[in-house]
């Protein structure tokens, strides 16, 4: 039953009628907000759309039964971005570069305000237990196995308490070809530290250049560090933003052929709900034309300390904190909202800011096995 803190628009995702799914269900690191908002920049939309729309796949998360209409896209939306280290199709790149090929979720939440002055990018980490409805308390990352998008997309709403608009996944290999379509990206690596064995990478500690398989390694890796899943994600983070500033200058933009040779590149590793189609994707684009990187707010969602059940190591939640996350979605003030709380995540740090260090413990809690997410056996 819905939620009653909930918009009253609101429908369970269960309640939705099924329909066939078609895709790759192989996701990576969720980037298509970059795709979103630097599309309006180029000037080019139109024909961009056409490549966009012709190259993406569709699933059904359940969204369908919610009208979009042109009101809805000038109001608040939430995006829920996913990703995977799914390797998919056999190519477990993990096995061949000596990885332990774990699988490690990626979740964010999108929010655009209904000003359209800023965007707000907040990450999960895939340890923290939630409620999946039907499945009772388990790790979010659980959701996809265990009942597809829809199912992501009715955990994510009852965890927010705020409706998810649209969904939107990109494949591991859209990754490596954005970056390599960029010519590479630096970023400010807070933190020296290698990922990989049989044949590790060692990223140095200041300005790092990134592409391709480097790019994914670096995004990938929690093992590393004294907050795992935490500073992966706040790496994942970094990345976003050196894509979005790559993307966003002088040389880029002014150059149509090369933002056709990324969207063209990118566009076929994405995966879309049936609800986003090109007319609403321009439709959206067009209200967000005027955000730059500078406007786009990140953070990770907080939480309460790392415990654990049935001998797997779980990240529970705060509820004060979620009380006033909700709040801040469903008011539409998501900028108060960090500007007034002193929220931390699970190790006592500001969701806003970086974590701290490479001495990684015995047993931190997101080198516990992702297996199906239940906290028990795993």
């Amino acid at each position: 039953m819905p939620r009653p803190d909930l918009p009253a628009k609101y429908t369970p995702r269960h309640q939705a009628v099924p329909r066939r799914r078609r895709g790759r269900t192989a996701l990576f690191v969720s980037l298509a907000v970059v795709l979103v908002l630097v599309l309006g920049a180029g000037g080019y939309v139109v024909s961009l759309m056409s490549t966009f729309s012709s190259k993406t796949q569709t699933i059904d998360a359940g969204l369908g039964t919610r009208p979009v209409d042109e009101k809805e896209l000038e109001g608040p939306r939430n995006i829920l971005l996913l990703g995977s280290d799914s390797r998919g199709d056999g190519n477990d790149l993990a096995a061949v570069k000596g990885e332990d090929g774990l699988r490690s979720d990626t979740m964010m939440i999108v929010h655009i305000p209904e000003d359209r002055e800023d965007v707000y990018i907040m990450s999960m980490v895939r340890d923290l237990y939630v409620e999946i409805p039907g499945h009772g308390q388990r790790k979010v990352n659980a959701a996809l196995n265990l009942g597809g998008y829809p199912l992501v997309v009715e955990t994510m709403e009852e965890l927010i308490g705020a409706p998810i608009d649209n969904v939107v996944s990109v494949d591991f290999e859209g990754f490596s070809a954005l970056t390599e379509a960029l010519g590479g990206v630096t970023v400010d690596n807070p933190n020296e530290f290698c990922t990989g064995h049989a044949r590790p990478t060692c990223f140095e500690k200041g300005d790092i250049h990134l592409e391709g398989n480097d790019a994914l390694r670096f995004v990938r890796e929690r093992k590393a560090f004294l907050e795992g899943d935490f500073q992966r994600v706040a790496n994942q983070q970094l990345f976003i933003k050196a894509v979005m500033r790559q993307f966003l200058n002088t040389e880029t933009l002014s150059n149509p052929v090369r933002i056709y040779d990324i969207v063209d590149k990118f566009s076929e590793y994405l995966t879309v709900d049936d609800t986003l189609d090109s007319a609403t994707m321009v439709g959206l684009i067009s209200t967000v034309k005027d955000v730059r990187t500078d406007d786009v707010h990140f953070f990770t969602i907080p939480t309460g300390p790392p415990d654990q059940v049935g001998g797997a190591e779980i990240i529970t939640q705060d509820p004060e904190a979620m009380t006033a996350l909700r709040e801040a979605l469903l008011s539409d003030d998501l900028r108060g909202f960090l500007e007034d709380g002193d929220w931390t995540n699970a190790y006592g740090n500001p969701i806003t800011g970086g974590t701290s260090g490479t001495e990684a413990p015995s047993t931190p809690g997101s080198e516990a096995p992702a297996g199906d997410g239940t906290g028990v056996g795993e």
